[in-house]
C-alpha cells in the first residue's frame, strides 16, 4: 500500500509516474531482506545512481547532517570532494562494515586497479538502529546481502518493511523504506526530484498527517533516539554547493511529519544529481563547462525536496504492516490505526 492510497499525499507539486526516487532516469533500487526465527528482522537497501561504472563515472553529491548521532561510512569524503563513486547502501547500525566491504569488492571487480594502480574507493553506507525488532547483536547482515541488494536493483521498487527497513520503527509504529517524487518543469524542460527515506525516528504521539491529524499509537513516549536517512536524487544539473542546500531541505520534510530531531537521533540527508558524470581520470587539467541551474530558480527544488521527503515518510508508514520481533517486541501499522480509529 502506498501513501496516496491512504490519502497521505503531501504538498502541491505533481508526482512522477512511479512517485518514487526511480522516476529520476537511471536510478534503480534493490532490497535484500533477512527475516529469520523470532529475532532477525533486518536487511540492506541499495540505491544505484546510474547503471554504469560509478567509480569511473562519479556523480556530484552533497551531505547535510541534521543531527549527527550516527555511524555512517563515507560521508566525510562526499562532503570534501562533492561526489559519490559507489552505490549507496542503507542497513542497520552494525551492518555498516559488511556493506562497506561489499561495496569495496563490487568496485574492485569493476575496476581492478583500485588501491594499486589508482586511488582507493569511498563506499557510502548509511544506517539506522533496528534493535527494537531485530537482534542487532546477531550481526545478521553479511556482504552477500549487500551484493544481493545491488544485484536486485531495478526501476520498480517496493516500500515498507523490506530491505534496510525490515526492522525499523517510526513514531511508535512500524516504519521502513518509503519513497516519493516530484515532477518539475523548468523553462519547458521536464525534470524529476525523488526521495527515498529509511524511516526509524519519531516519538509516539508526535506524528502529524498531511491534513493536520495527530496520530497516537497508544504507546509510551520515550526520548527520541531513532534515526532517519534521506536520499534525494534529481536530474536537474546542479553543483555540489546547490546539492548541499537541497539536502538540507529534506530536514524540513522530516519536521513537517512531527519530528524535532532529538539528541539521540541520527538524521542525515544525501543529495546527488545525475545530470553530469565526473570522470575518474579527466584526461586534462580542466573539465569542460557544464550547465548549472541558476540560483534564483532553486526554490522549486527546495519545495520538491521537502514535499517528497515528507511524503516518503508517509509512504514508509503506509506500506509497512504490523510486525513482532526480537524479545517479543512489536509494532503496529499506521493503516490499521486509520481504519480503526
Amino acid at each position: 500500500m502506498r501513501a496516496r492510497e491512504l490519502g497521505l499525499a503531501w504538498g502541491d507539486l505533481p508526482p512522477g509516474a512511479r512517485n518514487a526516487i526511480t522516476d529520476v532516469p537511471g536510478v534503480s533500487v534493490g532490497h535484500a531482506t533477512r527475516i529469520e526465527g523470532d529475532s532477525i528482522r533486518t536487511g540492506v537497501t541499495a540505491i544505484l545512481p546510474h547503471g554504469g561504472n560509478i567509480f569511473r563515472e562519479k556523480l556530484p553529491a552533497a551531505v547535510h547532517v541534521v543531527n549527527g548521532f550516527g555511524k555512517s561510512a563515507g560521508l566525510m569524503q562526499v562532503e570534501e570532494l562533492g561526489e559519490i563513486e559507489t552505490p549507496i547502501l542503507l542497513t542497520n547500525t552494525f551492518g555498516v562494515p559488511a556493506c562497506a566491504e561489499a561495496l569495496i569488492r563490487h568496485a574492485i571487480a569493476a575496476e581492478p586497479r583500485i588501491g594499486r594502480g589508482t586511488s582507493t574507493v569511498n563506499p557510502v553506507v548509511m544506517e539506522c538502529n533496528d534493535g527494537h525488532l531485530n537482534d542487532i547483536q546477531a550481526l545478521a547482515v553479511r556482504p552477500c546481502d549487500a551484493e544481493a541488494a545491488i544485484a536486485a536493483a531495478a526501476p520498480e521498487m517496493e516500500s515498507g518493511a523490506i530491505g534496510a527497513g525490515t526492522g525499523m520503527s517510526c513514531y511508535g509504529l512500524k516504519g521502513g523504506i518509503g519513497t516519493a517524487s516530484r515532477r518539475l518543469s523548468i523553462e519547458e524542460e521536464d525534470f524529476h526530484l525523488g526521495a527515498l527515506v529509511l524511516a526509524n525516528f519519531g516519538r509516539p504521539g508526535d506524528l502529524r498527517l498531511p491534513d493536520g491529524r495527530r496520530i497516537d499509537p497508544r504507546a509510551e513516549a520515550p526520548p527520541e533516539r531513532g534515526s532517519v536517512i534521506v536520499v534525494l536524487a534529481t536530474d536537474v544539473p546542479l553543483e555540489g554547493r546547490q546539492l548541499r542546500r537541497i539536502a538540507a531541505r529534506g530536514g524540513a520534510g522530516i519536521a513537517w511529519t512531527g519530528s524535532f530531531w532529538g539528541h539521540g537521533s541520527g538524521d542525515i540527508a544525501l543529495a546527488f544529481s545525475t545530470a553530469h558524470r565526473l570522470p575518474h581520470e579527466p584526461g586534462g587539467a580542466f573539465l569542460p563547462p557544464r550547465r548549472v541551474l541558476a540560483e534564483n530558480r532553486i526554490d522549486l527544488l527546495f519545495r520538491a525536496a521537502a514535499e517528497a521527503t515528507a511524503e516518503a515518510v508517509m509512504d514508509a508508514l503506509a506500506a509497512a504492516g504490523p510486525m513482532r520481533g526480537f524479545a517479543g517486541h512489536s509494532r503496529g501499522a499506521l493503516r490499521d490505526l486509520l481504519s480503526n480509529p
